[in-house]
Parts: structure tokens; C-alpha cells; sequence
């Protein structure tokens, strides 16, 4: 760089040189005045693909989801004042869920800080303890270094003065090579979101052979815990987004099975990654006649919300324990899975269930599943079938902290950041969709991956219908509180981005619409009804008695 070049233009290609370092290859941004330095910074780096976005909320979560579909770390680049803050939702997930998300927000310098300067606020820590975070006022390495961590968000609070435009006899060269120190860089100069002194390595602490054990596998459990789960011949109890739910082992009904006579005789339970879908393995974790062996989960706060026996690092089982216990879990789940599927059937219409398994049918080896929270999620982890081990399907969602904020943003952002999926599916409900409709507004030079999404619609918030909320005696109130109908038009909102819809209200509507699709990103609307889901919810539950 030449000697005439802004302070604001040096730190802004710094921090994009320290990035890229540290294995960036995606940035997102959203347009400001402030944050000029590291926009213009970012468009000339041909190391960085740059996704624009107008809504900063939008933009945290698509950021989110590339990195989640990458393994790498992504950065998003704000303004200041709200722009910043609206980043706090996407950090607070990445946080929980131990995702590499760079917050790269632009600021007043210091001096303005507590006057009314436009658009200043304090941004210094505007995340808590939801983020590293380092306040820039020129390069500093040993400060990002310090600041850096691989397994959750990092907040990087850039001040910039005037001038905010580079020198216009500047150009950076996309070519030149990476700073070849960055501080306390990792050994293996990787920063992939799985921690290699967590799951899965080291030297495993044997599980002495015994008690009646159950494998837990929560979000983001990865391999290791059908590994484990196959060489013990234990039962498997592995959520959709685990990435353990293949192979022979995992138990489909496994929630209903619970609170049959199989439950209460389970005496271990081995936890991987962060379980939150059911009340009943949050029943099962908390009994105090359950040994409970953690493996060390990622993210921030690892600490289970239970008591548990031992935590280690990584576990290991012999071979050739009894059988008969995971035999009973195998007929157990068959017969019940008959029950299930065949009631489903005979409903008329098309129910929620159906559009769950015609999702998960859909998804083939090389595919990539984005689920929203709320039913769509748990109607899949009833409905959804194991996969054979090695077809390297990516089923995602956000569980760090399990809202629908931003949903159909990490869906494109995990499209995006894994191209080479031989198929990508989102899988939401309407409220989810509508909260996130943003992520449809994309300018004519972004990218847009091939991305079903697939919307039930029932009108409102039907997983209401199935908690307390949705007893008899709060009728008279429930659709104002939790119900909330919205009557929007679906196809016309897509309409409005240019977004291809199609509606459908039967299984084989559905299914054709999910064996065309017709490239980029579109939308099928699945059209279910609302007033009979607790009806459903408890007549299936009844299945399990």
C-alpha cells in the first residue's frame, strides 16, 4: 500500500487480509456510509465472494448458514448504530450453536461515543459475551488473535475516521499472498466449525458394559455417536439435524417410544451435541435413576442443563454387548412406525406428516435438508426414515437457539456454502416463512442456488395446538395469543421477488412438485389444515400405548 492511503483504508484491508488467513472465502455485506472502508475493501479482493444484502438481520443469518454449509468462517460487514444491532439474533444463534460468524461492524471513532452524533451509539461489546470481541482503531494482530475463536462468533468493531473512500490511485492486488503470521492461529491453520480436542478425538474414555444404555445424539452430534452407538449395539435416539441419524441403529419413533415400558428401564444415557427437539429426552436426562455420560458438546456454553455423571472428551464401548435390548427397540420402533404411517394415510387431505416424509423422501445421496423450528423439524423426526451410512446427506437447522428468526436466510446461505449438493431443500412453516420473507429480496447480480422451499401452511402457529396452550378451556383465546391466523397470499408475496410458487393440497401434488424442480430458488406452498392438529397429535400419540 502506498504511504498516502486513509488509516480507515488500511484497516479495513487488513482486517479483510486477516480473514481471508483465517480461511474466509465469503463475506456478506450490507450497504452503509460508514462501513465504505471495508465494502470497497471486500469487492476488490478476488479471494472473497461478496453477497450483498439490504436487511442486516437477513444478512447475519444468510451468514450463519454459509458458514454452516462451508465449514469455514464467514464474515458480515454492517454499518453502524441498528444496522449493528441487528446482527445481535444471528450472533446469539452462532453462539449457542458454536458456529464461526465474523460481526464485522463499522463505528464512529471513540471521540463521538456518548454525544448525538449520527448514527452512534456504543458498540463496544453490543453482544455480551455472545461474541469475542476486539475494538479496532488501526491493525493489531496480537488483539485479533487474542479475539479469535473458532468455535463460535467473533465481533469486530472497526473505527473508522475520514476519509472513508480509498485514494483513487489505489488498487489492491487480488493476488498478492496472505499475511503469513496471524497471531495464535491453530497448529493445523484450520477453523472449521468442529473443534478437533472435542467430539469425536483424542483418546476415548471406554464406557464400562452394562447397564441398559441409549445413545443420545442432539444437534450437531456428528458420526461419532452412531459409532458408537453400532460398536455397543446400543439404540440410537438421534435427531434429524444430528448428523447421526443413518445406518440400522437409529430408533424413528424414539420420543413415543419413551414413554412406553421401554423408558423407564433405560439406566444410561451417552449425550452428543445439543438435544432439544422433545420433553421426553428432557425427562429422560433429568431422572436421577440415569446415568448420564456427556460427550462435550460445542459452542459457548456447553454445560448440559442436567445433571450428569462424567464428561469426557470422547467415549468408546466394546463390541458385543447383549442384543436383546436393542432388538426390543428395533420391533418396538417397526410396529409402531407401522401404526403410524398407516393412520396417516387413511386422513384426508394432506396432513403435516405427509409433507414431512415426502420432504425426506426427497432428499437424495449428496442432498442437503435446511429444517425450520417448531413442527416442521418434529414431524420430520417422526416421520423420517434412516439413510444408509456414506450417502453424505446434510440435514441443518438452527437449534443453537431454536427460534425461526432468519430461517429461509441460513437455508440459502447453507445452499450457497455447499454447492455441490446434488439437491437442496428447506423445510418451514408459514410463520417462519413470513418472518424471514426478506431472504427472497436478492439483487439481479446475486447468486441464487438451487433452493426448494417447501412451506406448510396452516395459517398460523399450529405447534400450540399440541402444548398446554392448546387445551379446550383456552379456546376462546388461543387464536388471538398463539394461533395467530395471517391469511396472507403466499404466492402472491413470492410474486413480488420474482420468487416461482407453486400451491399444492395433495401428497401427489406435492411429490411431483418435488421431483420438478425448476432451478434456483422457489418456493412450494403445502396447504394443510390447523384446526385438527391437536386431534392428529393426540391420536398418534395414542399409537404408542
Amino acid at each position: 500500500m502506498t504511504p498516502s492511503t486513509s488509516p480507515s483504508t488500511r484497516l479495513a484491508s487488513w482486517v479483510v487480509d486477516q480473514l481471508v488467513a483465517r480461511e474466509m472465502t465469503d463475506a456478506v455485506l450490507c450497504p452503509g456510509s460508514r462501513n465504505a472502508p471495508l465494502s470497497f475493501a471486500l469487492a476488490a479482493d478476488e479471494r472473497v465472494t461478496l453477497h450483498t444484502r439490504i436487511d442486516e438481520r437477513t444478512a447475519g443469518f444468510l451468514a450463519l448458514g454459509l458458514a454452516k454449509g462451508s465449514h469455514r468462517p464467514v464474515a458480515v460487514v454492517t454499518t453502524s448504530g441498528t444496522a449493528a444491532a441487528n446482527l445481535h439474533p444471528a450472533v446469539l444463534e452462532a453462539a449457542h450453536a458454536g458456529v464461526p460468524v465474523v460481526a464485522v461492524t463499522a463505528d464512529r471513532p471513540a471521540r463521538l461515543r456518548g454525544t448525538g452524533a449520527n448514527q452512534t451509539t456504543d458498540q463496544s461489546r453490543l453482544f455480551g459475551d455472545a461474541a469475542s470481541f476486539v475494538d479496532l482503531t488501526e491493525p493489531a494482530d496480537d488483539a485479533l488473535a487474542a479475539a479469535w475463536f473458532p468455535d463460535g462468533p467473533i465481533h469486530l468493531n472497526c473505527q473508522f475516521d475520514d476519509p472513508l473512500l480509498p485514494d483513487a490511485d489505489m488498487a489492491r492486488s487480488s493476488g498478492r499472498t496472505s499475511p503469513t503470521s496471524v497471531g495464535s492461529q491453530r497448529p493445523d491453520g484450520r477453523f472449521g466449525p468442529r473443534n478437533p480436542t472435542l467430539v469425536g478425538s483424542g483418546d476415548p474414555y471406554p464406557l464400562p458394559p452394562g447397564p441398559r444404555t441409549v445413545v443420545i445424539a442432539g444437534d450437531d452430534a456428528g458420526p461419532p455417536a452412531r459409532g458408537l452407538a453400532e460398536r455397543a449395539g446400543w439404540p440410537l435416539l438421534a435427531e434429524p439435524s444430528s448428523g447421526s441419524r443413518t445406518g440400522a441403529n437409529p430408533i424413528r419413533t424414539y420420543r413415543m417410544l419413551l414413554g412406553t415400558d421401554l423408558g423407564p428401564r433405560i439406566e444410561r444415557a451417552v449425550v452428543f451435541g445439543h438435544p432439544t427437539l422433545s420433553r421426553p429426552v428432557a425427562q429422560l436426562l433429568s431422572r436421577k435413576d440415569v446415568e448420564v455420560v456427556s460427550v462435550r458438546a460445542r459452542g459457548r456454553w456447553p454445560a448440559r442443563p442436567y445433571p450428569v455423571s462424567a464428561e469426557h472428551e470422547a467415549v468408546s464401548a466394546t463390541e458385543g454387548n447383549d442384543s436383546t435390548w436393542l432388538q426390543e427397540w428395533r420391533a418396538a420402533d417397526r410396529s409402531l412406525s407401522s401404526r403410524i404411517d398407516a393412520f396417516v394415510a387413511k386422513q384426508p387431505g394432506l396432513t403435516p406428516y405427509e409433507v414431512a416424509a415426502a420432504v425426506n423422501a426427497a432428499n437424495p445421496p449428496g442432498g442437503l435438508v435446511f429444517l425450520g423450528a417448531s413442527n416442521p423439524i418434529r414431524d420430520l423426526d417422526l416421520m423420517a426414515t434412516a439413510h444408509p451410512v456414506g450417502e453424505r446427506r446434510m440435514v441443518l437447522a438452527n437449534r443453537g437457539l431454536a427460534g425461526i428468526d432468519g430461517t429461509v436466510s441460513s437455508a440459502i446461505g447453507a445452499a450457497l456454502g455447499r454447492p455441490h449438493s446434488s439437491r437442496a431443500i428447506a423445510y418451514v412453516g408459514d410463520v417462519t416463512f413470513l418472518h424471514d420473507s426478506n431472504a427472497l429480496v436478492l439483487g439481479p447480480r446475486e447468486a441464487r442456488p438451487d433452493l426448494t422451499i417447501v412451506v406448510a401452511n396452516d395459517d398460523g402457529g399450529s405447534i400450540f395446538a399440541t402444548l398446554e396452550q392448546g387445551k379446550p378451556e383456552h379456546a376462546a383465546s388461543y387464536d388471538l395469543l398463539f394461533g395467530t391466523p395471517h391469511g396472507v397470499d403466499l404466492a402472491s408475496l413470492c410474486a413480488a421477488s420474482r420468487t416461482p410458487h407453486w400451491r399444492v393440497s395433495e401428497l401427489t401434488e406435492l411429490q411431483h412438485a418435488l421431483a420438478s424442480p425448476n432451478g434456483g430458488i422457489e418456493v412450494i406452498e403445502a396447504v394443510i389444515r390447523r384446526d385438527n392438529r391437536r386431534e392428529l397429535d393426540v391420536a398418534i400419540r395414542a399409537l404408542a400405548d
